[in-house]
């Protein structure tokens, strides 16, 4: 039970960071692709913005899982591959 115990606590501090590193990854994509000037209506680029805003603030706030969910669904309206 011990080793069960601390093979999660070990997977969960691993995959804390590399989830830390994908946020700033994720949005200079999005930033890229906005620069490009994308063909998508006024409501999602508002969408788009405020989910990066969000993405970013959350990274900021150590919410990566979050951050990440917000970020893939700004690149998603982008039409951006992981």
């Amino acid at each position: 039970m011990k080793r069960l115990i601390l093979a999660a606590v070990l997977a969960l501090a691993f995959a804390t960071p590399a989830l830390a590193n994908h946020c700033p990854v994720y949005m200079k994509q999005i930033d890229e692709a906005l620069a490009k000037n994308p063909q998508i209506s006024a409501e999602q680029l508002a969408e788009v913005q405020k989910l990066r805003q969000e993405g970013e603030a959350e990274h900021k706030a150590g919410d990566h899982a979050k951050s990440m969910e917000d970020l893939e669904k700004a690149m998603g309206v982008l039409g951006v591959k992981e």
